[in-house]
């Protein structure tokens, strides 16, 4: 009867006989859901971790990638500066052909020139 009248006033006992304010069910349920939310926090703080080395993980693969991208534009860039360079080579080389030829065309001339001297010079 008296826990009746104090369980109307918002008092209970606990299993030691204290005197509580709220029931004990509640608080069971109270330190249960601390626990829950200890867990919990243990949990994201886990998770935080794992996808901060994930994350850092990522970056390095990032600038790996990067530093990779990079030394092959500078090969790509490199070889089309080879394909000019002998494109170059070969103008040259085909002018030099070309010169060349003109002198020997010019020798051949000169060759004919003097051939038709000597012949048609009258022996003496």
């Amino acid at each position: 009867m008296a826990k009746d009248i104090l369980g109307e006033a918002g008092l209970h006992f606990d299993e030691l006989n204290k005197l509580r304010v709220l029931d004990p069910e509640v608080t069971q349920q109270t330190i249960e859901l601390k626990e829950e939310c200890k867990d919990f926090v243990d949990k994201i703080g886990q998770f935080q971790k794992i996808v901060g080395g994930l994350i850092g993980l990522v970056d390095q693969l990032a600038k790996e990638a990067e530093n990779e991208k990079m030394k092959a534009i500078g090969a790509r860039n490199l070889l089309k500066s080879i394909a000019k360079q002998r494109e170059a080579q070969q103008q040259q080389l085909q002018a030099l052909i070309a010169e060349k030829k003109m002198q020997l065309e010019s020798r051949k001339a000169k060759t004919k020139v003097k051939e038709t001297k000597q012949t048609s010079v009258p022996f003496q």
